[in-house]
């Protein structure tokens, strides 16, 4: 593989993995292996399978058509696509205030900063991507190399732990309940919302897309879920070392908490890191995804990108800084964008029989019936869980 088309590849990997590895993911995911134990490592597989076939089937269809996420939708029907635009930048701009209080939050963990400063560093820090002339491969380095910093963090802590990793294969096979609120939070905010476009969106704009391109994009997607879940199961296995010894997690702040009591002062600042890395990176992916979606019905956007998305991450600082961090949104949005999922999976269900979309490409039908019962099975989760979302909003 060519030095360039290797380095979009990757790029569009870890973007993609990276941007789902965000405050939310660390909160969700030390809030229900407190709830399940070790019954999280059946949730945790359950999202892998569904990820799978779910970035296979997105990446897929937007780079074999060569066209982004929303011009795919209002080709399934003219409009859908402003609809699904709507969704997924308003989606994204409430995970950045979330993302930018993460930063701050990492911050004030590793040096003991004041919020406010924090935050005004953590924009700081965010927008620079953007002011650069090769913002795509500034991107792509900078995510591929937080994306490795917190494999490495968190596996550190996971191994300090000593988890029950015998208990935890176990209860991933034969778990003690179908925990569907978990199932519809981990994967909506693993594949939900913007996080497959990010990756199939740069791998446009990467110039890999068609047919004759497919065994790159298959490689891209798998390598993004492989990283994404990686980080998962390390982080499951950390904080479940520590649950497993009857340790109660700080509700307030449960991740870091964990973090603490894995492995004490060095744990908490290592804390700190992986924070301040996931919720940079989401920024990054986030805003980075909306101008892509934003793009195609502006010309001024497509013209003005860069400093759009610097506009776009001050919006969310200012809301944090004026506002406050919303009740319950790390866990609330994570939930939400399991019930777009649905939505976005039948936008690419259509669109993989449209001639005048994919062209001579022939969607598996193996990964046909599989995303369609992905979809059944999030559409029906998601209604399973509106009385408990419908409870986050209170």
């Amino acid at each position: 593989m060519e030095k360039k088309n290797l380095s979009v590849v990757l790029g569009a990997a870890f973007l993609m993995a990276t941007a789902a590895v965000g405050p939310s993911f660390l909160t969700q995911s030390a809030t229900f292996t407190q709830q399940l134990g070790g019954t999280f490592g059946f949730v945790i597989f359950v999202a892998l399978c569904m990820s799978i076939v779910v970035q296979i089937t997105v990446w897929r269809i937007i780079g074999v058509s060569g066209r982004k996420g929303q011009e795919i939708a209002n080709m399934v029907f003219p409009g859908l696509g402003y609809i699904l635009a709507f969704l997924i930048v308003a989606g994204c701009l409430i995970f950045n205030i979330g993302n930018v209080a993460g930063c701050a939050l990492g911050l004030n963990v590793i040096f003991g900063m004041d919020m406010r400063i924090g935050t005004i560093l953590a924009l700081i820090l965010s927008v620079s991507i953007f002011l650069s002339k090769e913002a795509g491969k500034a991107m792509d380095k900078l995510t591929q190399f937080l994306g490795v910093c917190m494999i490495l963090l968190i596996a550190y802590v996971a191994v300090s732990t000593h988890p029950p990793v015998g208990e935890a294969l176990k209860k991933t096979i034969m778990p003690d309940e179908i925990p569907f609120m978990a199932i519809l939070t981990i994967v909506g905010g693993t594949v939900g919302g913007y996080h497959p476009f990010a990756g199939g969106h740069r791998l446009l704009e990467g110039e890999i897309s068609g047919r004759e391109n497919l065994k790159k994009i298959d490689q891209s997607a798998m390598i993004g879920i492989i990283v994404a879940n990686l980080i998962r199961i390390f982080l499951f296995l950390a904080i479940l070392g520590v649950v497993s010894r009857g340790e109660l997690l700080d509700p307030e702040n449960p991740a870091a908490d964990a973090f603490l009591k894995a492995a004490g002062v060095v744990g908490y600042k290592f804390f700190g890191c992986v924070l301040l890395f996931a919720s940079i990176s989401s920024v990054i992916g986030a805003s980075y995804t909306s101008m892509t979606f934003l793009s195609s019905f502006s010309e001024t956007v497509r013209n003005h990108r860069n400093p759009l998305s610097i506009v776009f991450i001050l919006i969310s600082g200012l809301i944090f800084l004026f506002i406050g961090k919303p009740a319950s949104l790390l866990i609330l949005t994570g939930a939400l964008n399991g019930l777009v999922l649905p939505v976005t999976l039948l936008i690419m269900l259509a669109a993989s029989q449209k001639k005048e979309i994919v062209g001579e490409y022939k969607h598996p039908r193996w990964l046909l019936w599989l995303c369609t019962v992905v979809t059944l099975f999030m559409a029906f989760s998601g209604i399973r869980s509106l009385s408990s979302i419908a409870a986050l909003l209170h």
